[in-house]
């Protein structure tokens, strides 16, 4: 006989899939009917809608939008705004609850584990959120308990955003979204793992070693699960936080430096990358080095395909226009023609710019974190007149981390020579090599191989 915790959470995610089925299903009716009969559909209106549904629901679905802002032409331009507006401030665990969750991941008699754990959650993500404990030894820690269910919560999501997005398709098909549903369904599921994040998290600290300006958690054997995960706390002030005290230009730089080298040595020396640039995951200490965090969304490319990044570069800096093809090809775009090549050469061009300008200077000297998106609508119609394509699944989590910290860096207002920075990681450059250093580190790591 079912218990009455287990009705309940099945109740929760009963009304949860009425609630994404009403407001996904009602949407999209809208939208269908504006295109059938003529009538000029308010999208601004339908995106505020969709909003404040997922905003009320927080979760996976909520993630996975926040995703969906931050990849250029993935959602139209009215639902990118509202839906970039989303904070992962999910509501907590209540202390009874969460004591019985330590005590299905730790067994009886958790509490002896600790010297002190934190009744109050210190911090709530989308998946699971964090108490501040110390371990008998003196250690502090974090631990990241999950909330319950997810598993099954991350399904229902994603069976709603295949619809909206199944019927985005149906009245604009710039972008086919079938290979980006399949990575947001893959690193979601991935997500679900702590223990999977424990070892990417030891991954990055192997590969960041050497760079003392970025900071990252240890996690702690014996206290971590599947479904809960306990790292060295790490002091620091969420950088959004530190940028509203106005900090010095000098310490702007360093950030934007540490979180530069955070990213992209790793990308470039072993085709490693962080998915989730979400302002959120960095945290400022006092000498200008930064503390990075969460490690559930990390993906690992084939080293050929870090080498079609660097084949663009020299396609856009020398315009080549038969190197930019076979760069695309080397990424997975299929049967691109020419004209859809001049397409996405334009959004190239705007990524490579920075790159290319071998001087100190700000990212984008207009300040406009709009900028991207107003480059990518042009891309958009372009596509979309040209009868569309299909991003592989590989270009999506690049493509994003691209976007989503050149914002940062906007943010930060940080003059540097990117040009310099860019061709210091990419010296040298050898695939084989590449190759031998992701195996050996993966291996060290002991990351399991994606689903």
């Amino acid at each position: 006989m079912a218990s009455g915790e287990d009705k309940s959470t099945r109740l929760g995610e009963f009304r949860r899939l009425v609630r994404t089925s009403g407001a996904v299903g009602g949407i999209a009716a809208r939208m269908v009917g504006a295109r059938a009969f003529g009538m000029k559909g308010d999208r601004g209106a339908h995106a505020e809608d969709l909003k404040l549904v997922l905003g009320g629901l927080k979760g996976p679905l909520m993630k996975v939008a926040q995703f969906l802002a931050t990849v250029p032409d993935a959602l139209p331009a009215e639902y990118a705004q509202e839906l970039a507006e989303l904070q992962s401030n999910a509501p907590p665990m209540g202390w009874t609850f969460v004591r019985r969750r330590m005590e299905g991941e730790l067994g009886a008699g958790w509490e002896r584990k600790f010297a002190d754990f934190g009744q109050t959650a210190a911090a709530a993500a989308s998946l699971g959120q964090v108490h501040r404990a110390r371990l008998p030894d003196g250690t502090e820690v974090a631990c990241k308990l999950q909330y319950p269910d997810m598993a099954s919560t991350i399904e229902a999501d994603l069976r709603q955003l295949r619809l909206a997005m199944a019927v985005y398709h149906r009245i604009d098909g710039a972008i086919r979204h079938d290979e980006i549903i399949k990575e947001l369904t893959e690193r979601l599921r991935e997500e679900l793992d702590y223990l999977r994040e424990a070892a990417q998290m030891r991954l990055y600290g192997l590969l960041l070693a050497h760079e003392p300006s970025v900071h990252i958690p240890e996690p702690v054997p014996g206290y971590c699960t599947r479904r809960l995960l306990t790292m060295s706390w790490l002091d620091g002030t969420p950088l959004l936080a530190r940028l509203q005290e106005e900090p010095l230009q000098e310490e702007r730089n360093r950030i934007a430096e540490a979180l530069f080298k955070a990213w992209y040595l790793p990308f470039y020396r072993y085709g490693v990358l962080h998915g989730d640039p979400h302002m959120g995951n960095y945290q400022a200490r006092p000498d200008g080095s930064v503390n990075l965090l969460d490690f559930g969304s990390i993906r690992v490319f084939a080293p050929q395909f870090i080498q079609g990044v660097i084949d663009l570069y020299e396609a856009t800096r020398d315009n080549n226009v038969e190197q930019a093809h076979h760069a695309y090809a080397t990424w997975g775009f299929a049967n691109l023609t020419h004209e859809q090549l001049d397409v996405l050469n334009e959004w190239a061009r705007f990524l490579y710019e920075p790159l290319l300008d071998d001087r100190v200077r700000r990212i984008q000297p207009n300040e406009d974190l709009n900028a991207a998106r107003s480059i990518a609508m042009r891309v958009h119609q372009g596509l979309k007149r040209t009868g569309g394509v299909t991003p592989p699944r590989e270009f999506v989590l690049m493509d994003r981390s691209a976007i989503g910290l050149g914002s940062v860096f906007v943010r930060l207002r940080a003059e540097l020579n990117w040009s310099r920075m860019f061709h210091e990681l990419i010296a040298d450059f050898d695939a084989a090599a590449l190759a031998t250093r992701q195996q050996a580190a993966l291996a060290q790591a002991g990351v399991p191989p994606a689903a």
